[in-house]
């Protein structure tokens, strides 16, 4: 009687072990929203770049004609891929929105204080084909997210994403709102959950 009950106990151990646990993608990190912002955050870092080269040119920061065919481009590619028009450009539109709010800090700055002298990375050469690249990459990362943008805890599950990418990598605080701004619409209840 002893062994059929130690019997039972191994087989029950061994049940719950190759049992998958369905609580563990909820709770724990969320991959495909850390990629997300990671490529959002690599986006947000070439702000800086374009600023520079738009305030050593004397160029404005806003560029309609180029922000509107990058929005239609970006919904085609979205289509072809899977995602949502509707929802691709509207989170390129945050990404755009998001780096204008970053251009315009770095101008009033330079002109509270000191421009940098240093020569801009090449806009053509250097700095929209990195754009371009990421552009891909998130479109990539945008169908990958999609499945979770209904899920209910989705602003959380961001904050959290975004709270642990901070942690990895020391983000600097100045680009807090940006990044908030940049991941808007990423979940159909909208926001990013818990950060203010």
């Amino acid at each position: 009687m002893t062994f059929l009950i130690r019997a039972s106990a191994r087989c029950a151990a061994a049940l719950l072990f190759a049992m998958p646990i369905a609580s563990v993608h909820a709770d724990g990190a969320d991959t495909a929203l850390t990629n997300l912002v990671a490529l959002v955050s690599q986006r947000l870092s070439l702000a800086e770049p374009v600023a520079h080269w738009k305030w050593q040119h004397q160029k404005p920061i806003t560029d309609t004609p180029r922000e509107d065919a990058l929005l239609t481009e970006v919904q085609k590619r979205a289509s072809a891929a899977g995602v949502d028009p509707a929802f691709a450009r509207a989170f390129f539109r945050d990404q755009i929105d998001a780096s204008t709010q970053m251009q315009k800090s770095l101008f009033d700055t330079w002109r509270a204080s000191q421009a940098p002298s240093d020569p801009a990375p090449d806009l053509a050469a250097v700095t929209r084909p990195q754009l371009d690249r990421l552009t891909g990459e998130l479109i990539g990362a945008l169908a990958r997210v999609q499945p979770l943008r209904g899920a209910p805890d989705c602003p959380a599950r961001v904050a959290r994403s975004v709270a642990d990418w901070k942690e990895i990598t020391r983000y600097d605080s100045e680009r807090t709102s940006a990044m908030h701004h940049a991941l808007a619409h990423v979940c159909e209840s909208g926001g990013v959950g818990g950060l203010a």
